[in-house]
């Protein structure tokens, strides 16, 4: 038995060597016969290259005949041109690609007239693709272009010819060691075949041991898949399931031996999405976009066994097999989230909802509170023309501070609402800098000499005066933070000092606030930006205050793009830095720069329409003590029937009323065709909101007048919408507002007070002296003086003196020589009328009260 594999071997091997000694046999015939064909094939080839290079130059020849036969029969004659092209572009494409003449295109003379007239070709190309009509207006040049690339056709076939006549004769004398080398070559080949039979047995041992460790692979992955949370479907291109794994079962409700075979889209797929789902895969078997496959997590709806549509999560990949391409998709039940989100979005609603009817509930308190204060103070204010006893008048003057902060708390939470909510609005205006910060140390001077605290301000570098910003709510900051200072220190200093900075994004301005109060400490640093701060029981003592100022001032200057910062250390000081970004212009003309007094209107017949009595009484009082005639309306209805039947100059128009509201009444007005059709509507609201008050003008209304009302207000819109009444119309102001000293008296007492006036009435003599000799010699320091005593005059109530230092100043300023002059000429007679009113005792015998 050993014997007879040995035998078996031998027999294969004589086998081996007979099939050898055939094939060596056949090689040698074969390549005796190959010798022959070749020199047969070579003259063939040969002839068949010749051929084409003239059949080039012949077609080439056939399409300028063509081309010039146009015009002829068009159309017929564009066909054959279009024939023609081709075939000569088809023989030049040839030339160009075909591997025979890939030696030829070496040649220097061919290569480049091959190129030229693929160029003629490729230029040609737009004109033989273009419509009969623009061929045949066309040929004319494209004739040109022929006759000039003819030369060009020729010489392209000449040299292939000469190329291919010497290629020729050098073939020939090579072909008997062409022969040869096939002859070695085979042999080699042969022993090469040998030599690889046995590598590719080596091989085929290897893979199949890697056929094994394939199906071990595909073994431990059919246990991943089996034990996966997500549920894992295997599809192919026709949607029909491969494979369903265990988590699948349990989030669709199938067993696998139900999903195996089946269409996917029947099985999982929600009805409203069926037919998109069909699409898709519709699309992906032909090649078009996969516009799920490959691209991460997608969120869609996918039915259960038992009809239940429920959200998943799933994501697709795509992989090629001997089969075809599979799509394996993971899915996961995101019932539980979905549902968590759910409630999540119904919270943030119910949290969106309660603020906006926090917000609306603010503002509704607003109008309802504004409507009894503005009685209150309106009848104040009228109280205040009366006769009134010097205690009557103070305590008039208490109630009415009291009023008026309270109308500041209001505005305050107004204020913190509307930016909670997100609609503060920045309105910024041309604006002086220096001005503002002047006038409200001017403001606060009074308080800081009651404090017995020494207010200045001043540059820091560049002085930049004139910028663009939101003037109304850069002051409310400031007044917040030097008010702050100045409340909290005694006996001391508080400095506010100005500087341009250079930012990231261009200019800033930082306004740098320095006292030396009583300082914070560390933990009410942390939180004195919150509302309703109002520090420790030592501050709580000292002062009152809602503690909403600093919280505001922090939302205004975040809202204009800025930051603020505190330092403080508990009875040294503290210090606040405002920076916020700033744009700064040029300043503008005297004409523009200039404060003018507001002038006083005419006396005019008034609508007054408001359904509230008391407030109907008080703006009633005020428009009649300023020499004006008023009809009432309590009602919108009312007022649409007076003005349709009488004539007035103006119309004051409260917004809500019964019947009719202020809005439709104004509009009711505005579409008719009565005497007041185009007559100025002023709004009297409490609505302090931005928005509402920009509705009432969009609806037809020329002006606002926020409750409550005051004679300042009223006289303002007045004067703007009727104008001016003649010279000497308006009441007399006096030189000193009593106010002013009546308070100071109060505070300080009649002997300190007395020692202030003392000291101005100095400065102020030697401002005159000043002016008299060197005013016109340097206007800076003419300005700097009269601003300086001018703020005085301010804080000390004396109008008239200051107005004309303000003029002066300004003067000074613009460098009107003339203005300058007459400013201070009449400076020394409102010196004489205001020095007497400067008294520290009450000198006037009080005000009896009225009868």
């Amino acid at each position: 038995m050993p014997g007879k594999p040995r035998r078996t071997s031998r027999l294969r091997a004589i086998a081996s060597a007979l099939a050898g000694a055939l094939c060596i046999a056949a090689l040698v015939y074969l390549s005796i016969n190959v010798a022959r064909d070749l020199r047969l094939l070579n003259s063939a080839s040969s002839d068949n290259v010749q051929w084409t290079l003239s059949q080039a130059e012949v077609e080439f020849l056939e399409f300028q005949m063509h081309l010039a036969a146009l015009p002829g029969d068009e159309a017929e004659e564009l066909r054959a041109l279009r024939r023609e092209y081709d075939i000569f572009y088809s023989r030049i494409t040839t030339l160009e690609q075909s591997a025979i003449y890939s030696e030829l295109r070496s040649e220097p003379e061919f290569s480049r007239n091959l190129r030229i007239v693929k160029t003629f070709l490729d230029r040609t190309v737009p004109l033989i693709d273009s419509p009969d009509a623009e061929l045949a207006g066309a040929a004319p040049e494209l004739l040109a272009r022929t006759v000039e690339v003819r030369p060009n056709v020729r010489a392209l076939a000449n040299s292939g010819l000469n190329y291919f006549a010497v290629e020729s004769d050098r073939r020939r004398d090579n072909v008997a060691v062409t022969l040869t080398q096939l002859a070695v070559g085979v042999t080699v080949l042969v022993l090469a075949l040998l030599g690889f039979a046995a590598y590719l047995n080596h091989l085929n041992r290897q893979n199949v041991r890697r056929r094994r460790e394939v199906l071990e692979s595909a073994q431990r992955m059919n246990v991943v898949t089996s034990t996966a949370l997500d549920g894992v479907i295997v599809v192919d291109r026709s949607g029909t399931v491969l494979d369903f794994n265990a988590a699948a079962e349990q989030i669709f409700g199938y067993q696998a031996t139900e999903a195996l075979g089946a269409n996917l889209g029947d099985l999982i797929v929600p009805e409203q999405y069926r037919e998109a789902h069909d699409a898709g895969m519709k699309r992906m078997r032909e090649g078009g976009e996969q516009r799920v496959v490959g691209k991460g997590r997608v969120k869609l709806e996918a039915r259960r066994k038992s009809g239940e549509v429920f959200p998943v999560e799933f994501a697709i990949q795509s992989a090629e097999t001997d089969e075809g391409t599979i799509f394996i998709s993971f899915l996961r039940d995101i019932s539980h989230r979905v549902q968590a989100e759910k409630e999540l979005v119904e919270a943030r609603d119910r949290a969106l909802a309660g603020e906006k009817a926090k917000t609306d509930f603010l503002a509704t308190m607003s109008h309802e509170i504004r409507t009894p204060l503005n009685g209150l103070l309106g009848n104040l204010e009228l109280l205040e023309g009366t006769r009134l006893t010097a205690r009557q008048d103070r305590y008039i003057r208490n109630m009415n501070t009291s009023g008026k902060l309270l109308m500041s708390h209001i505005s305050d939470v107004l204020d913190i609402t509307k930016y909670d909510a997100g609609k503060l609005r920045l309105r910024p205006v041309a604006m002086n800098l220096s001005t503002l910060l002047q006038d409200i140390v001017d403001n606060q001077s009074g308080a800081a000499l009651a404090q017995d605290t020494t207010l200045e301000w001043g540059w820091s570098g560049p002085q930049l005066d004139w910028i663009r910003a939101d003037r109304d709510k850069l002051q409310h900051v400031l007044m917040n933070v030097i008010g702050n200072a100045v409340k909290f220190t005694r006996g001391g200093r508080v400095t506010v000092e100005a500087e341009q900075v250079d930012g990231a994004a261009g200019p800033q301005l930082q306004i740098t606030v320095s006292d030396t109060g009583i300082g914070m400490s560390s933990e009410l640093q942390a939180h004195i930006f919150d509302d309703f701060m109002t520090g420790d029981t030592s501050y709580d003592r000292e002062v009152g205050g809602t503690g909403l100022g600093l919280g505001i001032a922090k939302r205004f200057v975040t809202a204009l793009g800025g930051e603020i910062e505190v330092e403080s250390e508990e009875g040294v000081g503290s210090s606040f830095q405002v920076r916020l970004p700033v744009e700064p212009i040029a300043a503008p003309g005297p004409e523009v720069a200039a404060r003018k007094p507001r002038s006083v209107a005419a006396a005019s017949r008034v609508l007054l329409v408001e359904d509230n009595e008391i407030n109907r009484v008080v703006a009633r009082e005020m428009l009649e003590a300023a020499g004006h005639s008023v009809t009432v309306a309590h009602n919108g209805r009312e007022a649409v029937e007076r003005a349709e039947a009488e004539p007035f100059d103006l119309i004051l128009m409260d917004i809500s009323m019964p019947v009719m509201d202020g809005r439709e009444a104004t509009r009711t007005i505005r579409a008719g065709h009565g005497p007041c059709a185009r007559v100025p509507i002023i709004a009297l609201t409490a609505n302090a909101v931005a928005e509402e008050q920009e509705a009432f003008l969009a609806g037809g209304m020329d002006d606002i007048v926020t409750k409550p009302l005051s004679r300042a207000a009223l006289e303002r819109v007045m004067a703007d919408h009727i104008g001016a009444a003649a010279p000497g119309r308006g009441p007399e102001t006096p030189a000193v507002a009593g106010s002013y000293i009546d308070e100071l008296r109060d505070t300080l007492g009649v002997e300190a007070l007395g020692g202030l006036l003392d000291r101005f009435a100095e400065e102020v003599e030697a401002l005159l002296g000043f002016l008299e000799s060197s005013a016109e010699e340097d206007l800076v320091e003419t300005a700097a003086r009269t601003h300086k005593i001018a703020g005085s005059a301010a804080t000390l109530g004396a109008v008239a003196l200051r107005s004309a230092l303000v003029a002066i100043e300004e003067a000074a300023k613009t460098g009107d020589g003339a203005a300058l002059r007459d400013g201070i000429a009449a400076l020394p007679r409102v010196w004489s009328e205001t020095r007497p009113a400067l008294v520290a005792e009450r000198r006037k015998a009080p005000r009896s009260s009225a009868p």
